[in-house]
């Protein structure tokens, strides 16, 4: 149970991060929209805080608003967008978000009810509950993470690796007469090749 103090702050981070969502959606600017996404996102952080998962908290602040929301801020607002347009076809995806939308809604009622119909049914998880007063949340979750899915944690490392590199690989273009560096190149020139001897006269330059 939330004491007086963690329960002012559980609704004041609550409502900030439900009022920011919805500005999010509703906001004409996108960098207005933006910046209400990282809002929430900060609040999002407050409420995994107080309910002792610190290291989602920094996940999300270091991870999202830190690298994922900037880019898109530096995004938006270097491309020339004509947001007019982009937003004039946005209806016909309405049937779509609002079936999204119920299916979200749905499972959430499912989760809540089946919480509230059983509540021990949490006392069956796979992993226990580690106690946070002798033991912090990030030291239990890298205790888990680094022996029982150890081999998972290394394929989506693997998976995130070779992401990187074919993205990299799809964007990379070659221009023509740009000088670049060829270190096979520079390792097998010879003693001829790196210098160049010149007879220079005296009182003259090269």
């Amino acid at each position: 149970m939330l004491n007086g103090l963690e329960a002012v702050f559980f609704y004041l981070f609550a409502f900030v991060a439900v009022g920011a969502a919805f500005m999010v959606i509703s906001s004409r600017n996108p960098v207005h929209s933006v910046l209400f996404l990282i809002l929430t996102f900060f609040n999002a952080a407050g409420l995994f805080l107080l309910a002792g998962a610190e290291f989602l908290a920094m996940i999300l602040l270091i991870v999202y608003v830190g690298a994922v929301m900037v880019l898109f801020l530096f995004v938006i607002m270097m491309l020339d967008v004509d947001f007019a347009e982009f937003k004039s076809g946005a209806l016909q995806y309405a049937p779509i978000g609002a079936l999204v939308g119920l299916i979200l809604a749905a499972e959430l009622v499912v989760v809540t009810g089946g919480y509230v119909l059983s509540p021990q049914l949490g006392s069956g998880a796979a992993q226990p509950v580690p106690d946070l007063a002798t033991r912090s949340n990030t030291a239990a979750l890298g205790d888990i993470l680094y022996t029982d899915y150890i081999h998972f944690f290394q394929m989506a490392g693997i998976v995130l690796l070779v992401a990187m590199v074919g993205a990299i690989v799809l964007t990379l273009r070659h221009k023509q007469g740009v000088k670049r560096q060829n270190i096979a190149r520079q390792n097998a020139r010879t003693l001829e090749e790196a210098i160049e001897v010149r007879k220079v006269e005296t009182g003259k330059g090269i």
